[in-house]
């Protein structure tokens, strides 16, 4: 049986961006795994190791040297490798000469399909150590790292300076060269608590080791649940909840080796300034836990972090809760200088702030925001002036003194300069939800004013863009278009409004002021649109074809398509559904191939076989039965309904010739079937079905 160890490799670093570890570190193990797998190196597991100073990864169990193979070459056939009498041809010889041996050497192989010269060449496996070191350099040449550096005087680049590599095999160093630097068995530890050289004598014992040795947690896991735990007991403490934002723990995760949380406090005069600026201000700039009291209000006290185990931890404390003081301070300054000057003052001074050259300025894209504010607002009923009033403050924040600093509050502080300014608070609030959703995810605006706000920004961005000939192309999209017409569909679809999305595109599209405008912007954006439908509607449990037997209608209003969705889910599992869907298929291609085919009423004079009298009786009864229960959104029940033509249509297409050579007949059977078919594509084309 072949031998196996355990592999430890690890790459040591000045301070990795924190941002980027985990994606580094994930990387990085992915390289490893496939380098090792490609190279016929087994392993049981790898194990991922990511800190501030390391990216490191433990493969258990690993082959130390590839299995051997043989691989079959064949040549020529028989017929043509030998002469009748036996001798060897030119091409014969040729290919015993490529595999290195004479023609008396090579083997016959024999198939059903006949007789070949074959080789069978044995490959010794090569031993692991001679691998690895081309497995980790072609990782790390493929790490997603934006931007490389150099240092000292080295040519090789990377995120950040490599002091040191280990690549050991059980409790031999393999010896290779890494990033110009030849491998050793000597890791290092924390900065601070441990930075003597410490030497890895097994792979297995290099976690423990660095632990217990090296004031280090190297396993990321492990540190950011040692870390979310320290924070919650350090809350509870002192009767407090610890807001934890995943993001901003996978980050501090990244930037410390030895986590030590630490409580610290700040003056509650500070909690005069609206609670998501300090926030903000605690969360971006020195990385803190804010923490509610049991009313869920914020308190005067925060936790960060330390990376080191102080013996003074009063002095932590201090250096943390002075460091905070002057930022705090300055959203407080802020927030009493921006309400010195109402919100609409700003409005004339946004000419002056450019949305996008050839589309005007913010105060442009403002007016048409207001426009279409309020005809969304006529469409779904509700108020008018709220909805301008809300459009025409939405961006003024942007020009405040607290945005400049936190750029992740406006919208927020809109709300809250609006409130001051003693604007009505279903504008204030509609100023905030307008941004909504801002991600995948996030929740939409709650409020009927808002709602008009968001789309109507939202529209005008994709309309304006599109119209300039600037749409997202590959993974380049500067004005987030994608992420806005995911937010124009959510809304549609999930708060149901029945709005005419092409039209709207059109009010939008015919409000821009600007030459050489792509007329088809329209339609481009609709369909841009009309693609997020996939993914969206798949992440809800649809199929695929499901998706397509809708969206090929190219519905103008969006709000009921999710339950034309579920009414097609629940049709394909009726017996007939599959019947009917080939039929209207079968429909499609006959109507589609006659070049000649005009859409008429139905002659019944003209029908004269008993099947088409029934098809066109039942299609005609069935049609009063279902157009009421379509036009109350019923679609599930109508096509249940519909499912009972299956035996007529059945009949129909067994015993009546539709292609007749009497060219009346011929279009009155079409325009039956076409009767037919508009029924079902009333709610959705069935024949996208695939069964």
């Amino acid at each position: 049986m072949s031998e196996t160890r355990d592999l430890l490799i690890e790459i040591g670093t000045e301070e990795l961006p924190p941002k980027a570890l985990r994606k580094l570190a994930a990387a990085f193990k992915a390289g490893i795994s496939d380098g090792l797998t490609k190279a016929d190196l087994t392993f049981a597991d790898c194990q991922l190791y990511a800190s501030p100073r390391r990216l490191a990864i433990v493969v258990k169990d690993m082959l130390t040297q590839q299995a051997d193979k043989t691989i079959q070459r064949r040549g020529p056939a028989l017929t043509a490798a030998f002469t009748e009498d036996g001798t060897a041809t030119k091409a014969a010889e040729g290919f015993a000469r490529s595999c290195g041996v004479s023609v008396d050497e090579l083997e016959t192989l024999k198939t059903d399909e006949g007789a070949w010269l074959s080789y069978n060449l044995h490959e010794a496996g090569q031993a692991a150590s001679e691998l690895i070191g081309d497995i980790i350099s072609t990782t790390l040449d493929k790490l997603p790292i934006p931007k490389r550096m150099r240092w000292g005087d080295r040519s090789e680049q990377f995120v950040r300076p490599v002091h040191w590599v280990i690549v050991l095999l059980g409790n031999e160093r393999v010896d290779t060269t890494i990033m110009g630097l030849a491998t050793t068995q000597h890791t290092r530890g924390h900065r601070f608590h441990a930075p003597q050289e410490i030497q890895v004598s097994e792979a297995a014992n290099y976690e423990m080791l660095l632990e217990t040795e090296g004031h280090v947690i190297a396993d990321f896991a492990r540190r950011r649940d040692a870390i979310r735990a320290q924070i919650e007991s350090t809350a509870s403490e002192h009767n407090a909840t610890a807001v934890i934002d995943e993001d901003l723990l996978d980050e501090v995760t990244a930037m410390v080796e030895w986590p030590q949380a630490v409580m610290g406090e700040f003056e509650r005069r500070y909690l005069d300034v609206p609670a998501e600026a300090l926030i903000s201000s605690m969360k971006s700039h020195q990385k803190y836990f804010h923490l509610l009291d049991e009313q869920g209000h914020l308190m005067p006290a925060f936790i960060t972090i330390s990376n080191i185990e102080s013996k003074d931890a009063d002095k932590v404390r201090a250096g943390n809760e002075r460091v905070i003081r002057p930022r705090l301070s300055d959203a407080e300054f802020f927030w009493q200088q921006d309400k010195k000057q109402k919100l609409d003052t700003k409005l004339e001074r946004l000419k002056n702030v450019i949305f996008q050259k050839q589309l005007g300025s913010m105060h442009d894209k403002i007016s048409r925001i207001t426009d279409i504010s309020g005809v969304i607002a006529k469409l779904i009923n509700t108020d008018v002036q709220h909805a301008e009033r809300a459009a025409q403050l939405c961006k003024c924040d942007l020009l405040t003194e607290m945005v400049a600093e936190f750029p992740d509050l406006q919208g927020t502080m809109g709300r809250y300069y609006a409130q001051n300014d003693n604007e009505d608070d279903v504008v204030a609030q509609a100023i905030e939800e307008h941004y909504q959703p801002r991600f995948a995810g996030d929740d939409l605006p709650t409020s009927d004013v808002g709602l008009c706000v968001a789309l109507a920004d939202k529209v005008d961005t994709l309309i304006g863009i599109f119209a300039i000939g600037q749409p997202p192309s590959g993974e380049k999209d500067p004005f987030a278009l994608r992420r806005a017409a995911l937010g124009v569909l959510r809304m549609l679809v999930e708060k149901t409004l029945p709005i005419d999305l092409p039209a709207l595109l059109q009010q939008s599209f015919d409000l821009l002021n600007g030459n050489k405008l792509d007329n088809n912007a329209v339609n481009a954006v609709y369909d841009f649109i009309l693609g997020r439908m996939d993914v969206y509607f798949a992440n809800q449990g649809f199929q695929q074809d499901e998706i397509a037997a809708v969206i090929s209608l190219r519905p103008a209003s969006l709000h009921d398509v999710q339950q034309r969705l579920k009414a097609i889910a629940a049709f394909r599992k009726l017996p007939a559904a599959e019947s009917l869907a080939a039929a209207n298929k079968r429909i499609g291609n006959i109507i589609k191939k006659s070049k000649d085919f005009q859409i008429a009423a139905v002659d019944t004079a003209k029908l004269s076989d008993a099947e088409e009298k029934t098809l066109s009786d039942s299609t005609a009864s069935m049609a009063e039965t279902v157009m009421p229960l379509i036009g109350k959104g019923d679609y599930s029940q109508a096509l249940t309904n519909l499912a009972d033509l299956k035996n007529d249509i059945d009949a129909f297409f067994d015993n009546v010739m539709v292609n007749t050579d009497d060219d009346a007949i011929r279009m009155n059977r079409m325009n039956l079937l076409n009767n037919v078919q508009q029924l079902f594509l009333q709610i959705a084309d069935i024949s996208k079905l695939q069964q």
